[in-house]
Order: structure tokens, then C-alpha cells, then sequence
């Protein structure tokens, strides 16, 4: 049984070589090395890497992706792009757009840190005032209503603060001077809101402090009228009782577009 064994596999390797022989014939017969390469990729020997597998298709394929709307499946070609090829020129594109797809998936922590890591990385940049603009949006698009923490309307406008100093003359600038005196004003009727909240609960010797912060700190802002009729009403004695819930403010953020002109002194004030 082992010397017939022995002889089938003789015999069958003997076979095998030959119809081997006969396929490398065939192959010098085929036009080209694209045709060669294309073969010998099929038979799982040398050849080069798929097309669809380069850098450049990946980054064209999430392109696409991304210009359709599509920021997952665009968001994995980037990331794949930035651990597969590093040092490829599209990594840097890959970096800026993974924080993109972040950002319009609304992740934004995640997309802060891209695009604080980009900031670091490339510093000089032509993208980086857009990048300081999508920092401050991306605290932006976080703020809630006034009645919640304001957190993120302070850092807002910290980062929009930025990007206008570092690049005064950016195009970025009307939106971000905007965006940042809409969250100026939202601060400020948080503060109202929570002296409100004092003047429900009869503890009109915390909502005095509080409607002078407003006064000294908002000046410009829409409801510092407001707040300053309030305070001469209590300093006068005569605090809103029935009628109180006339003087809550919108506890939504206001819309930056109302914005558009520049004081002076460098700071927004409300459009007349």
C-alpha cells in the first residue's frame, strides 16, 4: 500500500508539474506585464497591491463618501488611511476630514481632539484658521438651554476668541465674531435666568449680585436692559411678583445671524 501510494503521488505531482508548465507558457504568450500581473495575483504569486487598496483610491472613494454625506463610511477610509499609510501626503487630509465626519456625526469631543492633534501637528498650516473656527463650532454646537450648564457656550466663545486674534482678516471672522456674541448673550441670560430664579424664592439679596454681573460683565448684551429695569425695581422696592414670568428670557440660544455689526472697541453689539 505504500509503494502504490507512493507511485499515485509520483504520478500525480508528475501531472500537476506539467499542466504548470503549460500555464507559465501561456502566460509569456499574453500581452503585457499588466496581463502577467493580473495572473499572477490570481494565482496568489508576486504582483502588486490592488488599486482599490492605494492611498489614492481610498482617499477619492472617502471623498466621496463624505461629499454624499456618508461620514461613517467615510470616517472608517480616513482612520484606515492614517494607520496604513502615515507617510503618505493624504494622511494629513485624513486627519483634517476624520475630524469632519466627526464633527457633522456630532461627536464632538471626538472631533475637538482632531482638530486640536491637527492644530498641534501642522501648525502652520493654511487649513488651521478653519480648524480654530471648527474647534469653537464644535463647543458651539454643544451649548444647551440657559437653565442647564454653560459650559460649553464659555469655551465657545474662548476658542472663537482665538481663531479671530490669530487671524484677524480669516472669512471666518463674521461667523465666529457672530456665534461668539450670540454666546455672550446666552451667558448672560443665564445669569438673569438664575437671578430670576431668586426673585421666585423671595431671596432678592442673591439676585442683586447676580443682575450686577450681568450689567458689568454683558454690558452689550440684549438682556442687560432688562436686568438693569429689574434691579432699579428691587433696589426701589417694588420686585416682580405676578408678573414675573414676563421677565424670563428665551432659554434658547439665540440665533448668531442678529449679530452683525462690530463696536468700536473690537466687541459685537446687536444689529439695530
Amino acid at each position: 500500500m505504500t509503494v502504490a501510494g507512493g507511485s499515485y503521488g509520483v504520478v500525480r505531482g508528475g501531472r500537476d508539474f506539467m499542466t504548470a508548465m503549460a500555464l507559465v507558457c501561456c502566460l509569456f504568450l499574453l500581452p503585457g506585464c499588466a496581463a502577467m500581473d493580473g495572473v499572477f495575483s490570481f494565482l496568489g504569486v508576486g504582483g502588486g497591491s490592488s488599486k482599490a487598496d492605494s492611498p489614492d483610491s481610498m482617499a477619492m472613494m472617502a471623498i466621496d463618501d463624505f461629499n454624499r454625506g456618508e461620514y461613517s463610511d467615510a470616517l472608517k477610509l480616513f482612520d484606515d488611511i492614517k494607520e496604513r499609510f502615515p507617510f503618505s501626503p493624504h494622511s494629513m487630509l485624513a486627519e483634517l476630514k476624520s475630524a469632519d465626519c466627526n464633527y457633522y456625526l456630532k461627536k464632538y469631543p471626538e472631533a475637538i481632539a482632531l482638530y486640536q492633534g491637527f492644530e498641534g501637528n501642522h501648525p502652520t498650516n493654511e487649513a488651521i484658521p478653519y480648524v480654530l473656527f471648527q474647534i469653537g463650532m464644535s463647543y458651539y454646537m454643544q451649548i444647551d438651554t440657559i437653565d442647564r450648564d454653560p459650559g460649553a457656550a464659555t469655551d465657545a466663545i474662548a476658542a472663537f476668541e482665538k481663531q479671530m486674534k490669530a487671524f484677524p482678516d480669516s472669512p471666518y471672522r463674521a461667523e465666529a465674531d457672530g456665534r461668539r456674541m450670540a454666546a455672550l448673550n446666552f451667558l448672560a441670560n443665564h445669569e438673569f435666568y438664575v437671578a430670576m430664579f431668586y426673585i421666585r424664592t423671595n431671596e432678592l439679596e442673591q439676585a442683586e449680585p447676580r443682575l450686577r454681573y450681568v450689567l458689568d460683565t454683558y454690558p452689550f448684551t440684549t438682556i442687560a436692559k432688562d436686568a438693569e429695569r429689574l434691579l432699579a425695581d428691587i433696589k426701589a422696592g417694588n420686585p416682580p411678583k405676578r408678573t414675573w414670568k414676563d421677565w424670563i428670557p428665551d432659554l434658547a440660544l439665540p440665533d448668531w445671524r442678529t449679530f452683525s455689526t462690530m463696536s468700536p472697541g473690537g466687541v459685537s453689539v446687536p444689529a439695530e
